[in-house]
């Protein structure tokens, strides 16, 4: 860990809040964001599509700038913040990975489903090559037992990782698994661990807590929420919560609180709260990037969008699985009429 800091954050809104606007971010907006964060004296801000690294498609939505330009314009409006991207083995490529790091990237997290690290051993090893600070990022950690998560992230130490990452992905995890999950990393692995939290059972901050009282060092948040689902940690409270316990982050806490005012709201389409789909996520245990595809979904076949996040949940659906939304949906409606039909 950096000298004089207790807690190393890295500000995900720029690519986690690509999902809360559908991936509309501007050269402009990116530029000033960034810009704001790296004045606030964020240490990592992660930019990319919500995907990862070649995320704009149609299945997991298009995005509106380029991602290569968004990267390029965050770089070059910082001057300390190191620019991180996300990149998810089957989505991105090593091809992606150099590409970033020319454009003066200088941290990769390779993400994966928790059960599934070995594919993420060539994209590491790059990493590593390519000389970016190289993150593990287990995915949907709710998903497997803890022994199974110690297996996979010394999977991902031994490729290399200098951190691995507990990912919260659905915002389902409880305080105490939280714990249990981040101190068996701790005793295990000899690389820092961190925590990346979402907002859906109103937890984020609690089990960022938890994750840092058990020994992670690395903590996500995303300024005013904007995440996924009901967002992350959020960042600026984090600031300020860790103060008062006397934790170093080496951020501004008022320029934070200026961003979060002045930038970040006006590009949240709506306020990111708890609503009863994104509470659905964390109760059904779905990825939180699949909240938009399903109210779409919802409307397009007449059904309740809570109904194909339960379902999601039951059928133990995980990220790149976004198609599995329109069958779902499909059955529920077809059931429905048959029911109706029945009467």
């Amino acid at each position: 860990m950096e000298t004089g800091r207790d807690v190393l954050l890295t500000e995900v809104a720029l690519r986690d809040g690509s999902h809360a606007i559908a991936h509309q971010y501007t050269i402009e907006q990116v530029k000033a964001v960034a810009k704001g964060l790296d004045e606030a004296g964020v240490p990592y801000i992660e930019v990319a599509h919500g995907d990862g690294l070649s995320g704009s498609s149609l299945q997991y939505g298009l995005s509106k700038t380029d991602e290569w330009e968004l990267i390029e314009t965050a770089v070059s409006a910082c001057t300390n913040s190191k620019i991180a991207v996300l990149l998810l083995p089957g989505i991105g490529t090593v091809k992606d990975l150099k590409r970033a790091a020319g454009l003066g990237v200088r941290m990769a997290r390779i993400a994966t489903h928790v059960t599934e690290a070995d594919v993420s051993a060539q994209h590491i090893n790059m990493a590593k090559d390519l000389g970016l600070e190289t993150v593990g990022f287990l995915m949907m950690s709710h998903m497997a037992p803890v022994s199974k998560l110690i297996e996979q992230a010394k999977l991902m130490e031994s490729y290399g990782a200098d951190v691995v990452y507990v990912v919260d992905s659905a915002g389902s995890l409880l305080p105490h698994q939280v714990k249990e999950r981040i101190a068996a990393l701790k005793e295990n692995l000899g690389v820092e661990i961190g925590f990346h939290a979402h907002n859906n059972l109103s937890l984020a901050m609690a089990n960022s807590l938890a994750a840092i009282e058990s020994g992670a060092t690395r903590i996500d948040g995303s300024i005013r929420c904007l995440g996924a689902g009901a967002g992350n940690t959020q960042t600026e409270v984090l600031v300020a919560v860790l103060a008062r316990l006397g934790m170093k982050t080496g951020v501004d806490l008022y320029k934070m609180t200026d961003l979060s005012e002045n930038v970040i709201a006006p590009i949240l389409q709506a306020p990111q709260e708890i609503t009863k789909d994104s509470l659905m996520l964390g109760y059904a245990g779905v990825y939180s990037s699949f909240l938009l595809h399903a109210q779409r979904t919802a409307k397009k076949y007449h059904v309740d969008s809570r109904d194909i996040l339960v379902e999601l949940g039951k059928r133990n659906v995980v990220g790149g699985q976004e198609d599995m939304i329109i069958d779902v949906a499909a059955e529920i409606a077809e059931k429905a009429n048959r029911t109706v039909e029945a009467k």
